[in-house]
């Protein structure tokens, strides 16, 4: 054998070595992920692990995630959350890490406590801290690549309740919405107290806030972000901040006082506020979604009589042809109309699971003294704001009306009995 062929032989030898070992290790870690045990050694910031691979509080680190889902329920964003943590010389995972283990693959000297907005924001992201193990969030494309990337959720292994949980699910639920929106600081280096969850309901944009200050008075409000911006033909819908606050605050202070003293009845009141709510509804779509299913059963068996009938001659080709296309229309109108029924009582359910999470918020907050940024968005998702309107019908007149919808979390908008 040649001296060339000799070493090419070599270099495929091993190549199909390696490449056999990593199929064989992916496969005994693939194995072990999915029987719900973790796959990794170093649990996410927040956690330990024991000698039999569980998952048990850090509690030095814990404390430190509580107060980010906090500062983020308030209206920070990552980089103000990063800022603020720096600043009170909070020790980074990293640190941590090195300080325990004298590993310094994520230390930096000199930057001990320097923050960063990346790290905060896959805290906020991380479904373990709500006692759940997810296994294979990221993965190598070939063994002949040293990175790994990010695997989408359907690719990700989930166990529920694997280890006690840092957050509560509606926490952290809750700050994932709040993530989707953009809440940045104004000139003053502050987020307004509605930052983010301020809408106009002409246009939908987002509210910006605005402060007039001279030497004798100071005001701050709210106007929309096209007006604001030009970027479409849109007027101010401009409104005090002082006047929104106190009309959010007594809304709030209504709903959660009659939830309290009347939550059978303020239970049942969401359910029966939602499109689905009708018990009495409910009832008449279950027995149509069982007749539904019987009559497309049923017709699948004499789809299979007619076959027999047709391979066996007892009826013609074209008669064959005639009926099944009846039949067949027949059944795809049932489907369709059985997907429809199941979605309607799929979301009556949600509506009664959404109203119990929203009496966990009434709970938690008996009674309130002012509107505080965590407050607020624990009980709201978002507020629409209309343009005022005159009384006197002037242009300019001082009188004047101006309807602000809010929708609460989970439950949309509420209405009371009067």
């Amino acid at each position: 054998m040649h001296c060339c062929d000799v070493i090419l032989y070599v270099r495929l030898t091993n190549e199909w070595l390696v490449r056999d070992t990593s199929k064989k290790i992916r496969a005994v870690k693939r194995s072990k992920g999915m029987s719900g045990k973790p796959v990794t050694s170093k649990p996410v910031y927040g956690y330990l692990m024991d000698e039999d691979e569980n998952f048990i509080i850090d509690e030095e680190a814990a404390p430190v995630v509580k107060q980010i889902y906090s500062l983020c329920l308030a209206g920070n964003g990552p980089t103000k959350i990063a800022r603020m943590l720096t600043e009170q010389q909070t020790p980074t995972p990293g640190t941590l890490e090195y300080r325990r283990t004298g590993s310094t693959r994520r230390y930096h000297p000199g930057y001990e406590c320097k923050w960063a907005t990346t790290t905060v924001a896959h805290i906020l992201e991380n479904r373990e801290y709500t006692g759940c193990l997810v296994n294979f969030k990221t993965e190598k494309v070939s063994y002949k690549v040293k990175h790994s990337v990010e695997n989408p959720v359907e690719k990700q292994a989930v166990f529920e309740n694997h280890h006690e949980p840092i957050i509560d699910r509606d926490t952290w639920e809750r700050v994932q919405e709040l993530r989707k929106q953009r809440k940045r600081p104004n000139r003053y280096d502050e987020v307004g107290l509605f930052s983010g969850i301020l809408f106009c309901a002409d246009c939908g944009s987002v509210m910006y806030q605005q402060r007039y200050q001279t030497d004798k008075r100071r005001q701050d409000c709210y106007i929309c972000g096209s007006y604001k911006k030009r970027t479409r033909d849109c007027t101010a819908h401009f409104i005090r901040t002082d006047l929104l606050t106190e009309g959010v605050t007594e809304n709030l202070r209504k709903v959660t006082s009659y939830a309290a003293k009347h939550e059978a009845r303020f239970m049942k009141l969401l359910t029966e506020q939602t499109e689905d709510g009708s018990k009495r509804r409910n009832t008449a779509r279950k027995k149509e979604l069982e007749a539904a299913e019987k009559r497309i059963a049923e017709l699948s068996t004499i789809f299979k009589r007619l076959y027999e009938d047709s391979v066996t001659g007892r009826i013609s080709d074209e008669r064959f042809t005639e009926l099944s296309a009846d039949y067949e229309a027949e059944q795809k109108e049932l489907k369709e109309k059985a997907a429809a029924l199941q979605s309607e009582l799929s979301k009556t359910l949600e509506a009664t699971a959404n109203a119990e999470k929203f009496m966990k918020v009434v709970r938690k907050y008996t009674s309130f003294e002012e509107l505080t940024p965590t407050l607020l968005r624990e009980f709201v998702e978002k507020i629409v704001i209309h343009e005022s309107e005159a009384l006197d019908g002037k242009r300019r007149g001082k009188l004047r009306r101006q309807e602000i919808e809010i929708y609460y979390s989970f439950v949309g908008k509420v209405e009371l009995p009067d």
